[in-house]
């Protein structure tokens, strides 16, 4: 039910366009091969993420998202609660987003998800930063290309969205899921369900498993696990902006029995200033526009204050 797309088989961005937009409107995954990002780059983002979940507890907190600020850091097990409704989530995470100098005038000038990344001692997990910011422009370069296929898709110039994600509110996420407790609390998991808030999201994962899909009936399904390939996920941001002709669907991950689980995931959201806004080829008098314009900073801000809400209340 979840397609396998491979990149490598598509010169043209119309055809590849009818079949992306076949599961954007179905499913809402698609996993990809030949999409072009070499096996031992991700192989390494995969290794600097392993040192770096190791690091002792104290060094891991003193680049607490909470400190960092902007979306950008590490937050620690119990800390991120996907699903408003469960307890905390069992796993762990360290983000990182477009890559600015803190004299950046937009870092500087205080704007909403412009803030400097915050980096892990070079002395404590070596090519740390190199590594995974060669693999964010691997991810984001990617992403324009299945966003130019999806626009030849949608009806609107193939360039559409090129201004709109050419400095994104995107984050490389590295996440750690430990092995399944002994027990849980009632309704806790690795990741409650939730749908994700950009655009598209570009998931390399282990061969631990974990990662369940609802399906339109209701049924928790896993997506094929194939070496090298990418899970790819439509996010509500996109939704939006296709007036609900695309589908953001619900998943989760359940933390493995007996081993740990690692995945690298890659959300690409749109600009800060981004326009999103219902597109005139999604609204027909059948379907008017369901969604009022906001910007892509407004629309993060707002998915993640729901995220971190307990913070506050605790």
């Amino acid at each position: 039910m979840i397609p396998l797309i491979d990149l490598a088989g598509f010169t043209d961005n119309k055809k590849l366009g009818e079949v992306l937009g076949t599961a954007a409107r179905d499913i809402g995954f698609f996993v990809v091969t030949g999409h072009g990002i070499a096996d031992a780059l991700v192989a390494e983002v995969f290794a600097q993420s392993q040192r770096f979940f190791a690091s002792d507890p104290a060094y891991k907190a003193a680049l607490s998202i909470k400190l960092a600020g902007n979306n950008r850091g590490y937050v620690a097990l119990g800390e991120e609660r996907l699903d408003a409704s469960k307890p905390g989530d069992v796993k762990e995470a360290f983000n990182i987003g477009w890559d600015l100098p803190a004299d950046h005038p937009e870092v500087v000038g205080g704007k909403p998800f412009r803030g400097a990344n915050v980096w892990p001692d070079a002395r404590q997990v070596p090519d740390f930063r190199p590594t995974t910011l060669a693999y964010f422009d691997a991810c984001h370069r990617l992403g324009m290309r299945l966003h130019r296929a999806l626009a030849n898709d949608l009806g609107v110039s193939e360039d559409f969205f090129d201004d709109k994600l050419d400095q994104p509110l995107a984050t490389l996420r590295l996440l750690h899921y430990p092995p399944r407790p002994k027990r849980f609390e009632p309704g806790q998991t690795g990741a409650g369900e939730h749908t994700d808030y950009g655009n598209l999201t570009l998931l390399a994962t282990d061969d631990a498993g974990g990662l369940e899909v609802r399906t339109r009936e209701g049924q928790w399904i896993s997506p094929p696990n194939i070496p090298g390939a990418l899970i790819c996920n439509i996010g509500d941001c996109l939704m939006r902006w296709t007036n609900d002709v695309y589908v953001s669907t619900p998943h989760r991950v359940v933390n493995p029995v007996g081993r740990e689980r690692y995945s690298v995931a890659f959300f690409l959201d749109p600009n800060p200033d981004a326009v999103v806004e219902c597109l005139p080829t999604c609204i027909t008098a059948a379907l008017p526009a369901k969604y009022p314009s906001t910007t892509g900073a407004d629309y993060l801000k707002q998915r993640l204050d729901a995220t971190y809400s307990h913070r506050e209340k605790a």
